[in-house]
């Protein structure tokens, strides 16, 4: 069943599934125990944190839900992906800014790094990249 569910999804579709399942698992931590909001006064002006977890919940399933569709028509999967990530490194850099976060420029860094960076390079993985057959040197070449 595993080796099925790997085949129809692929290398891209494996890529979504986890960080679909990650990003859902994150959501509903925020609703589970809330973490604090140092660093997200951006956000927590608008709603709680347990209503943007909403967010993290809601781009996580479609984002595994995209891992089974055709090369192609996975865009809206890695699409979705980069909203909470992005949405989160633009509070922390506005915290930092402001000088209400201190590490938020780091933290921002690192979601725009080790989150968006990631999710973008993904996005051009294609599903099947096939190196060159190596040639024997002297063997078809003309004498």
């Amino acid at each position: 069943m595993y080796r099925k569910l790997g085949k129809r999804a692929g290398r891209r579709g494996t890529f979504l599934l986890i960080i679909g399942v990650g990003k859902t698992c994150w959501g509903i931590s925020f609703l589970v125990n809330p973490p604090s909001e140092q660093g997200l006064q951006l956000l927590t002006h608008w709603c709680s944190l347990r209503h943007w977890s909403l967010l993290w919940i809601t781009v996580g399933l479609i984002t595994a839900g995209s891992a089974f569709l055709r090369v192609g028509r996975d865009w809206a999967g890695y699409a979705a992906a980069l909203v909470p990530p992005t949405v989160w490194a633009v509070a922390y850099l506005a915290a930092a800014v402001s000088g209400e976060y201190s590490r938020g420029a780091f933290v921002a860094l690192w979601y725009l790094t080790s989150h968006v960076g990631v999710i973008m390079w993904a996005a051009t993985v294609p599903e099947y990249s096939v190196p060159p057959v190596p040639r024997r040197p002297g063997k078809g070449a003309a004498a």
